[in-house]
């Protein structure tokens, strides 16, 4: 695969990845994952752990994609790449909203679009938990955590550490009882 394979697949992940950081995930999983078999699903499901430690999660994906791939120039490749189309097309719709932002279609229009993107975000998050929770106990930690964030507040980071000492814990245990 080419600096310009990864280049291009990145650039029309970029311009085709509506609906927040989930979805887009869900879409880089999809085409470097499932249909280019860059590499297995349980690697980009590491990586994706490691992008929600720090800001944008599905531009982190991306670059942890093509460090796997390419080294440092393809990490750089990638993020750049998934970057262009989402930049220059907020700069010119930045540009036509302030010149029109005051017309009731323009304004109709985007609060039609928020029940999509929601519907975007949880099929997405469907999916992964079709792929991940498939035992009782991994579906148990996923509710807790979502109970954790959405019902009482708790930080993604605070529960990204505790799932990672539970993990670590696990592992432990596993490794003591053999």
């Amino acid at each position: 695969m080419s600096l310009a394979e990864l280049a291009a697949t990145f650039f029309m992940i970029g311009a085709t990845g509506f609906g927040g950081g989930m979805a887009v995930v869900a879409l880089i999983e999809r085409r470097c994952v499932n249909e280019k078999k860059w590499l297995e699903h349980t690697e980009f499901m590491h990586g994706l752990a490691f992008s929600q430690i720090l800001g944008p999660f599905s531009l982190n994906s991306c670059t942890f994609v093509g460090y796997y791939l390419r080294g440092a120039l393809g990490g750089i490749v990638a993020a750049t790449s998934f970057i262009a189309p989402s930049f220059l097309l907020v700069c010119l719709l930045s540009l036509l909203y302030f010149r029109y932002h005051q017309l009731p279609e323009l304004k109709s229009a985007l609060l039609g679009s928020n029940p999509i993107v929601i519907a975007l975000i949880l099929v997405a998050a469907l999916g992964m938990a079709r792929k991940n929770a498939t035992r009782w106990h991994s579906a148990a930690i996923a509710l807790i955590a979502f109970a954790a964030s959405a019902f009482f507040g708790v930080n993604g980071l605070t529960v990204l550490a505790i799932a990672g000492c539970w993990g670590l814990y696990q592992g432990w245990r596993a490794g003591r009882s053999n």
